[in-house]
């Protein structure tokens, strides 16, 4: 199994992006996924999660600027990102399972957003 997650850069304050992550090697698609987010320095926080039944969570520093989405059929999920912030700089993770089968989350590599003037 492996993620791959894309999409992260060098973004100026109040920019946009879009974070990809896919998921492949996999017997099913996942219904449970996650990004998460590592500032330097800190440990890995939660940015946005959203299950099976297609409930979302987001980080309360993140509400209303950031929107977690799947594509089942290409078993991918995407994080889109608003208003982005100095704060909102760090190395970005995705993380999937599939509940039908394991509570074993797998984890991509990351990517690298930087969020300056």
């Amino acid at each position: 199994v492996q993620l791959q997650a894309s999409g992260g850069g060098l973004v100026q304050i109040g920019g946009s992006l879009r974070l990809t992550c896919e998921a492949s090697g996999t017997a099913s698609s996942f219904d449970n996924w996650a990004w998460y987010r590592q500032a330097p320095g800190n440990q890995r926080d939660l940015v946005a999660a959203i299950a099976s039944d297609g409930n979302t969570h987001y980080a309360d520093s993140v509400k209303g600027r950031a929107t977690i989405s799947v594509d089942n059929a290409r078993n991918t999920v995407y994080l889109q990102m608003n208003s982005l912030k100095p704060e909102d700089t760090g190395v970005y993770y995705c993380k999937g399972y599939d509940s039908r089968r394991s509570s074993v989350p797998n984890w991509g590599k990351g990517t690298l957003v930087t969020v300056s003037s």
